[in-house]
């Protein structure tokens, strides 16, 4: 669907790509074919993931397959135009737990020449939009929004049902903790939820 830049070109133009959808939906792993993509075409590439997400390492950006790739943990947003220096591609997973300065630090970068891929969730566990995911959509001039399979009924799955208790935004976690579920099973699971709530408080 993409091509690679070709940094022959005197003028070096650069845009921004989005991945995102659900948990479990192959945001990670289609990040990582763009970027090897990338490399195979023999361009400069790096990889910058949120200092926070150390579920499979400290270091890598590793899918839910367990593909990998070297990546630089940053604290905030900022920090990757420090790193970000004679870069064809630039890639971002875990986008949704940077800070609302990201945005402007994609721009920066593809205003610079930068292919920018950026991959994370759309929405919350309650289904309201995620972190600075939203702001990124309005600006990229491709969006790709990749579906999991709902652990319920098997329809495709954009919703990132959280099942263990706790309404802290940022949890970390995998399958013991989320199920990607269709929009009638989340809509579903929110009313039951809803239902235990009242009968607790009665």
């Amino acid at each position: 669907m993409f091509l690679e830049k070709d940094t022959n070109t005197k003028t070096r133009t650069g845009w921004i790509e989005v991945i995102c959808g659900s948990m479990f939906s192959g945001k990670t792993e289609e990040l990582i074919r763009r970027l090897n993509r990338a490399r195979i075409a023999k361009q400069k590439v790096e990889i910058f993931k949120p200092q926070i997400d150390k579920r499979y390492s400290e270091e890598d950006v590793v899918s839910h397959n367990a593909n990998s790739i070297r990546s630089i943990p940053v604290q905030s947003a900022s920090q990757i135009l420090f790193y970000a220096n004679e870069f064809d591609v630039i890639g971002i997973d875990e986008a949704q737990f940077f800070d609302d300065e990201l945005m402007s630090v994609c721009n920066s970068l593809a205003d610079q020449g930068v292919r920018v891929i950026v991959a994370g969730l759309d929405m919350d566990f309650q289904g309201n939009p995620f972190g600075p995911i939203p702001q990124i959509l309005s600006v990229a001039e491709y969006v790709t929004k990749v579906h999991a399979i709902c652990m319920r009924c098997g329809n495709l799955a954009n919703y990132s049902h959280r099942t263990i208790a706790g309404d802290k935004l940022v949890m970390l976690g995998e399958t013991d903790s989320y199920e990607p579920l269709c929009r009638a099973c989340y809509n579903k699971s929110q009313k039951h939820i809803e239902n235990n709530s009242l009968s607790a408080t009665e």
